[in-house]
């Protein structure tokens, strides 16, 4: 008798083969019966009209110093993850010296926007090495697995200290320590390293990141390092501003380690074909059989602008940043004093607050053009009728003023849509080439960051809601190459060989959707982090089990109770 009996589902497993109706049966952890009629089972669930998944494989989140406090992991959790990577984008909390604890927070805070008195409350610091971290990380019972990378920049300020974060050049002996230091922390199970090179990517007080400017020389060495492990992802994010010598390196760290490298890539609207030439530096790359990926979202990112959000289109405004510190209640109602909308609608941005608020802010200028309502069920393909200025034009009035008067209807809680990247062109065609291309890892969920601004946890239900089922302004992708995207190949692009398809002696992570009610609802702000603190979250219909390891931890969008989730190690 099995453990677990689901039956008759419409079964995707993951390799991107057709879809077929059968049982899928469990026992233990692992899967020991993928389609036909299974034998009876101690628990049995009916999935006749339902879609039969693996669970997801996330592999590019921020959840370093979360998941060592909370085990459920949630917004990712909710929508069908079983497996996060975090460590990205060169940001995390190992190693650490005690005296560089408040650096590491604050460059956290700056890079990702997680708030930094959340992380000083949550965050015990029962570590130093990296391997004393994954130590950490596996004492705790947790709901899905974790995998973690080691990233650059807490590295590089271990071992050099205020010299890297005044970001100067590193020593040999800083470069050997650090490569010492990665091949350690590879062989004790991190599943990759990650680096930034991006002027986006800055310190709480406005400096740029430890290893912004960091040497070719320290990079090569690094991947090295990686190749003499035998393990990991080398991942980076650069502004690419000399394209060829970015090139030379990254080829270089792939042909020496033999580990997969992989970069982000997003649409720009500064430079709408810059993304082409770097595909085609991937192509070139692999052509030489060099193991050269990119990583792309499936949507925009995107700011979530809301009078409870980090970030809206008048938080530049003097008037509005006096009345945002109120309580809640009491802002709302002073926002909707006629007085006080007269006031900050009369004002335009200060360059005092300009400087002051989070980088991502300076992207928000007047472009009522390129902002619009995100609605619920939220649109991440809206048309330019559902921009800010089309429904001011038609309503007869100014732009900011229908924004306000939007934002301070209702409960209060509504939310606009602003496109950052991914959207130069009014619509997802060019994202929709990213995802087909052979050469792409989907990616950047981007999981537990951007707490007060950006909810893009909820990427793996919209490439099944938007992409698969509902797009009406181009051609939709086929599910089971959606589904193959988000778990054979980002498990494989990590070595997690025993996951990510449903076939016999596998790992037991399965998604049970109800596809035809599958919704996603619009980002919510709630206060449940430590001291507190604030982050938007997704809520999701249509999941109607998740299991991992063999084992229910949500059911019809409720949690079990059940813990099943571990580390993943990096293995030879």
């Amino acid at each position: 008798m099995h453990d677990l009996v689901i039956r008759g589902g419409t079964i995707v497993d993951g390799t991107g083969a057709p879809a077929y109706t059968g049982d899928v049966a469990i026992d233990g952890d692992r899967l020991s019966q993928i389609g036909g009629k299974a034998g009876p089972g101690r628990r049995e669930v009916g999935a006749e009209g339902r879609l039969v998944t693996p669970g997801w494989v996330d592999v590019h989140t921020h959840y370093d110093g979360q998941a060592t406090w909370d085990p459920v992991l949630a917004p990712s959790s909710w929508h069908g993850a079983t497996t996060i990577v975090f460590g990205n984008c060169g940001v995390g909390f190992a190693p650490v010296r005690r005296q560089h604890h408040q650096a590491l927070i604050d460059l956290m805070e700056g890079v990702e926007d997680i708030p930094g008195i959340v992380l000083s409350e949550g965050l015990r610091w029962d570590w130093e090495s990296f391997p004393d971290y994954l130590d950490v990380l596996e004492r705790l019972p947790r709901t899905i697995d974790v995998a973690a990378q080691i990233a650059h920049h807490p590295l590089r300020v271990y071992v050099m200290g205020e010299r890297a974060i005044n970001r100067e050049m590193a020593t040999a002996e800083d470069i050997a320590a650090m490569g010492r230091l990665t091949e350690q922390a590879l062989k004790a199970g991190a599943v990759g390293f990650t680096t930034s090179r991006t002027d986006q990517h800055k310190t709480l007080a406005g400096a740029l990141v430890p290893g912004r400017y960091a040497e070719h020389e320290e990079l090569i060495a690094i991947g090295q390092a990686m190749g003499r492990a035998g393990r990991g992802a080398f991942g980076m994010l650069s502004d690419f501003d000399d394209e060829a010598a970015e090139f030379r390196w990254l080829r270089q760290v792939a042909q020496d380690s033999g580990r997969p490298v992989w970069f982000l890539l997003t649409d720009r609207s500064y430079d709408p074909q810059r993304w082409r030439r770097l595909m085609d530096g991937v192509r070139a790359a692999r052509a030489d059989g060099l193991p050269l990926s990119a990583q792309v979202a499936g949507r925009p990112v995107g700011l979530t602008l809301g009078l409870g959000t980090s970030l809206n289109p008048f938080a530049l405004r003097e008037a509005f940043a006096e009345v945002a510190r109120l309580p809640a209640a009491a802002m709302l109602a002073r926002l909707r004093d006629p007085a006080m909308r007269a006031l900050i609608l009369s004002q335009e941005a200060s360059p005092h607050l300009l400087e002051v608020l989070p980088p991502l802010s300076r992207q928000i200028a007047t472009r009522w053009d390129r902002m619009y309502l995100l609605g619920d069920p939220p649109d991440y393909e809206p048309p330019p009728e559902r921009s800010i200025a089309a429904l001011a034009a038609k309503a007869g009035t100014t732009p900011d003023a229908y924004c306000y008067d939007y934002l301070t209807g209702g409960d209060g809680g509504r939310m606009i849509y602003f496109p950052i990247t991914n959207y130069v062109h009014g619509d997802l065609e060019v994202v929709r080439e990213m995802v087909e291309d052979p050469h792409t890892l989907l990616g950047l969920s981007d999981g537990g960051a951007h707490c007060g601004v950006i909810c893009d946890a909820s990427l793996n239900t919209s490439m099944l809601t938007h992409w698969v089922r509902d797009r009406a302004r181009g051609p939709r992708l086929a599910l089971e190459f959606v589904v193959r995207r988000q778990t054979s190949e980002t498990a494989a692009f990590f070595g997690f060989h025993d996951r990510g398809r449903l076939a016999p002696g596998l790992k037991a992570d399965v998604n049970v959707i109800d596809f035809e009610r599958l919704r996603l609802h619009a980002p919510e702000v709630i206060f449940d982090l430590p001291a507190g603190g604030r982050r938007l979250v997704q809520q999701v219909d249509g999941y109607e089990m998740t299991i991992c390891s063999g084992v229910p931890i949500f059911e019809k969008g409720q949690e079990t109770g059940a813990k099943p989730g571990r580390l993943v190690r990096s293995r030879d």
